[in-house]
C-alpha cells in the first residue's frame, strides 16, 4: 500500500480513540456470567440480597407458593369479583370439558374431573391472574391422534384410559423439569407464524371431525386428515341422520350469533359464556320431551356421580406401550405449554403485570401431574375461557377455585342431568370454540409483513389439514428451526454511506441520499459470526468488493484502497468465524487493499486479542467509529496523493 512511513492519523486527530481491548476474566466468572443470563435472565434471586434468614424463608416460600404472596392482600371486593368470574367460567368449563373429553376418545366424565383438581393446583402455584384452567381441543386431539393408533379406544378403552393418564403424567414431569431447570426458552422456538398455522390446521380438523357427531355417524374414520374425513362423510350418505343435522345446525347457529354478538358488545360477554350450556339445558330438554334418542339422536349417557378417583394405580408404567405414552405425553405437553404461557402473557400485558414462565411452567406440570393422580387428563390455560375469565372482572386465581367448586357440586349432584344431553350439541359446541381459534386476521397479517413467515404458517397449517396432527406439528418445528438457521447461517450484510452533511453512515438502500466514500467500501455484517455462517459471509464480503471494483472501473473512478468493516452488530465469534476474518484479510491484502476494523465490541476484541489478529493487523487499524476510521481513511488517501504529487513535480523530464 505504501503507507508504513505515513504518521497513524488517530495520533494528530484529539477526537480519535483507542478501542479498548477488555481485561481478561477468569473462566469460572466467565462461565458463571454466562450460564446466569442463559438460566436466570430475569435474576429471581436479587429479592434475597441482603435479607435475614427468616425473611428469605418466606420469600422462598411465596415464589414457588404465589398464593401466599396474595392472599394476605385479598379483600372482599376481590371475592366479589372473582366470585362472578368463577361461576360465568364454571358455566363455559362444564360443556366444553365434557365435549373435548369426547375428543379425546375418553369418558366425558374426565371432561369434568380435569376441570376440578387442575385449577385448585394452579391457583397456588400459577403467577397468573387471569388464566382459567381447563382442556383444550388441540391437545385433546392429538392425545386421541397418537394413542389411538396404538390401542383402538373401542376395543380396549381401559388401557387406553391409562395410556391417557400416564400421558399426562409424563406431559407434567416435562412441563415441571423445565420450569424448574429454566428451560422455558425452548418452548420460544416454535414461531408465532408457526403456532398460528399449526393451530389453524388443528381447529380445522376437530371442525372436521364434528361432522360424525352432527351427522349421527356410528362408524367413522380415524384417521384426522380432510381426503379421509370427507371421503368417510360422503361413502355413509344413507346413514345421515337428518334429526341430528338439523337440531346441530341450529345450536351451531346460536352459539355463532352469541359469540358474533358478545365479540361486538363486550358488556354482553355473558351472552356468549353462557351459551354452551344454555345449549346442553335446552337440548337435553328437547331429548328428554321428544325421545330423540328413539330417533337416532345420539346422547351421552350415564355418567358416575362423585369425585374424582383415584388413577396412581392406573399409571402404565410396565406397559409395553409405554412408548408411545411418553412420546404422546412429550408432544402434547409442549403444545399445551406453549399456548397456556401464551395466552396468560397476552392477558397480563392488558393489565399490566409479569408472569414468570419459569413458575408458569412449573405450575402446569405440577396440576397435570395431580391430575394424573387423580383421574384427570391433559389441562392448560385454554384462550376462549381465560377470555371469558378476564372480561368477567376475575381480579385473582381465586376464580379458579370457585371454578373448581361449581365443578365439584356438579360432580356431586348434578351429571344425572347430563344423561340426555345430545352429542349433536356437543359437537356444535366445540365447532363453536375452534372457529374462533382458526386466526385469519393474524394469516394475513403475516402475509402482509412477512411473506416468508406466511409461507411457514400456511405449511403449518396445510400439513396438519392434508396429512395428520402428527405431521403438521413435525413440520411446523422443521419450519421453524429452518427459519431460525436461515437467520444464522444467511446474516444481512449492507454497504454503508455517509449522510450528507453529518458524520452518520447507513445503509445506502435504505438511504438513497447517503453517499459512498471514494476509494473506500464500508461494509456492515449485521449478526454474529460462527461456524454456520462464516463461509458465507468471506465470500459475501469477497463479492462486495468485486462488485465495487468492478462499478468504479465502469465509472472510471478512483481505485479502491480500503475496506472498513463495521462490526458494531457483531456481538460474538468463535473460532471459526476467526479464521474467516483471517482468510479476508489476506485476501484483501494480495489485492493491494487494506482491511480497517470499525467497533468491535468486548467480545469481539478479547477474541481477535487472544488469536493475535491484532498483532498481525495492527491496532491502529481498528476504529471506535465508522467516522472515524473513515476520516483517518481519507487522511491517509489525501497523504497519499500529496506524495505522489510532489514525486512527480520533482522528477525528471525525459523529453528535454
Amino acid at each position: 500500500m505504501g503507507n508504513a512511513d505515513l504518521i497513524y492519523p488517530s495520533t494528530n486527530m484529539e477526537c480519535a480513540h483507542r478501542v479498548a481491548i477488555p481485561p481478561t476474566q477468569p473462566f469460572y466468572k466467565t462461565l458463571k456470567s454466562s450460564l446466569k443470563e442463559t438460566f436466570l435472565p430475569d435474576d429471581p434471586l436479587r429479592q434475597f440480597k441482603n435479607q435475614p434468614p427468616s425473611r428469605k424463608f418466606v420469600l422462598g416460600l411465596q415464589y414457588f407458593l404465589p398464593i401466599l404472596e396474595w392472599a394476605p392482600r385479598y379483600t372482599f371486593q376481590f371475592f366479589r369479583s372473582d366470585l362472578i368470574a368463577g361461576i360465568t367460567i364454571a358455566s363455559l368449563a362444564i360443556p366444553q370439558g365434557i365435549s373435548y373429553a369426547k375428543l379425546a376418545k375418553l369418558p366425558p366424565i374426565l371432561g369434568l374431573y380435569s376441570s376440578f383438581v387442575p385449577p385448585l393446583v394452579y391457583a397456588m402455584l400459577g403467577s397468573s391472574k387471569d388464566l382459567a384452567v381447563g382442556t383444550v381441543a388441540v391437545p385433546s386431539l392429538l392425545m386421541a391422534s397418537m394413542l389411538g393408533k396404538e390401542v383402538d379406544p373401542v376395543q380396549n378403552p381401559h388401557l387406553y384410559l391409562h395410556l391417557a393418564f400416564t400421558a399426562t403424567f409424563f406431559a407434567g414431569v416435562l412441563q415441571a423439569s423445565l420450569g424448574i431447570l429454566r428451560l422455558g426458552f425452548i418452548v420460544d422456538f416454535l414461531s408465532h407464524a408457526t403456532i398460528v398455522g399449526f393451530m389453524g390446521g388443528a381447529a380445522t380438523v376437530v371442525c372436521l371431525q364434528q361432522l360424525k357427531g352432527l351427522l349421527g355417524l356410528v362408524h367413522f374414520t380415524r384417521a384426522t386428515d380432510i381426503v379421509s374425513v370427507m371421503s368417510s362423510v360422503f361413502s355413509q350418505t344413507h346413514k345421515w341422520r337428518w334429526e341430528s343435522a338439523v337440531l346441530g345446525c341450529c345450536f351451531l347457529f346460536f352459539l355463532i350469533v352469541s359469540r358474533f354478538f358478545s365479540k361486538k358488545r363486550p358488556n354482553f360477554f355473558w351472552i356468549s359464556a353462557m351459551a354452551p350450556l344454555t345449549s346442553v339445558i335446552l337440548g337435553s330438554i328437547l331429548v328428554y320431551v321428544t325421545h330423540a334418542e328413539k330417533h337416532g339422536v345420539q346422547v351421552i349417557g350415564h355418567l358416575n356421580k362423585g369425585l374424582n378417583p383415584p388413577s396412581f394405580s392406573d399409571l402404565e408404567f410396565g406397559s409395553p406401550h409405554l412408548h408411545i405414552a411418553i412420546k404422546t405425553g412429550i408432544i402434547t405437553g409442549i403444545i399445551a405449554l406453549a399456548e397456556g404461557i401464551a395466552v396468560g402473557r397476552s392477558f397480563a400485558m392488558f393489565k399490566n403485570y409479569h408472569i414468570d414462565g419459569n413458575k408458569e411452567m412449573l405450575a402446569f406440570g405440577m396440576m397435570n401431574i395431580a391430575g394424573s393422580f387423580t383421574s384427570c387428563y391433559l389441562t392448560t390455560g385454554p384462550f376462549s375461557r381465560t377470555a371469558v375469565n378476564f372480561n368477567a372482572g376475575c381480579k385473582t386465581a381465586v376464580s379458579n377455585i370457585v371454578m373448581s367448586t361449581a365443578v365439584m357440586i356438579t360432580l356431586l349432584f348434578l351429571t344425572p342431568l347430563f344423561h340426555y344431553t345430545p352429542i349433536v350439541v356437543l359437537s356444535a359446541i366445540i365447532i363453536s370454540a375452534m372457529l374462533g381459534v382458526i386466526d385469519t386476521d393474524a394469516a394475513i397479517h403475516l402475509c402482509k409483513l412477512d411473506k416468508f413467515d406466511f409461507a411457514v404458517c400456511m405449511s403449518a397449517y396445510f400439513g396438519v389439514v392434508f396429512g395428520s396432527v402428527e405431521i403438521g406439528l413435525v413440520v411446523a418445528i422443521a419450519l421453524s428451526m429452518l427459519r431460525m438457521m436461515l437467520f444464522v447461517a444467511r446474516p444481512r450484510t449492507f454497504v454503508l454511506g455517509n449522510i450528507p452533511n453529518s458524520m452518520i453512515y447507513r445503509n445506502v438502500d435504505q438511504y438513497p441520499v447517503a453517499s459512498r466514500v471514494p476509494g473506500v467500501l464500508i461494509i456492515r455484517i449485521d449478526a454474529p459470526i460462527y461456524f454456520a455462517n462464516a463461509s458465507y459471509l468471506r465470500e459475501r464480503v469477497m463479492r462486495w468488493i468485486n462488485d465495487e471494483e468492478d462499478n468504479l472501473k465502469e465509472q472510471e473512478e478512483n481505485i479502491l484502497q480500503y475496506v472498513i468493516l463495521d462490526m458494531s452488530a457483531i456481538s460474538s465469534i468463535d473460532t471459526s468465524g476467526l479464521s474467516m476474518l483471517g482468510e479476508v484479510k489476506k485476501n484483501i491484502d494480495r489485492r493491494g487493499l487494506k482491511l480497517v476494523l470499525a467497533n468491535p465490541g468486548s467480545e469481539m476484541m478479547k477474541k481477535l486479542d487472544k488469536s493475535n489478529f491484532i498483532e498481525e493487523m495492527g491496532q491502529e487499524w481498528i476504529y471506535l467509529t465508522v467516522g472515524e476510521a473513515v476520516r483517518a481513511c481519507n487522511f491517509l488517501l489525501h497523504s497519499r496523493k500529496g506524495e505522489n504529487a510532489k514525486h512527480n513535480s520533482t522528477a525528471p523530464d525525459n523529453n528535454v
